[in-house]
């Protein structure tokens, strides 16, 4: 069973969400020559307080 995990920053919409996973399986059961019900996305949705880079949080750049 493919598992793909998606982290992004929060604020995407729930349909933004169906269309990625759409696309993702899609392309997932092409080239790993499964069926759509074994595969299984899993996103991530991260605060940007929660997140930082070059020693600064992202709410903070």
């Amino acid at each position: 069973m493919p598992i793909v995990t998606i982290r992004a920053f929060e604020g995407r919409t729930v349909e933004q969400k169906r269309k990625l996973a759409k696309d993702i399986t899609d392309v997932v059961m092409k080239n790993f020559e499964v069926e759509a019900d074994r595969v299984l996305i899993h996103f991530f949705d991260m605060p940007k307080h929660n997140v930082a880079k070059a020693g600064k949080l992202f709410i903070d750049q």
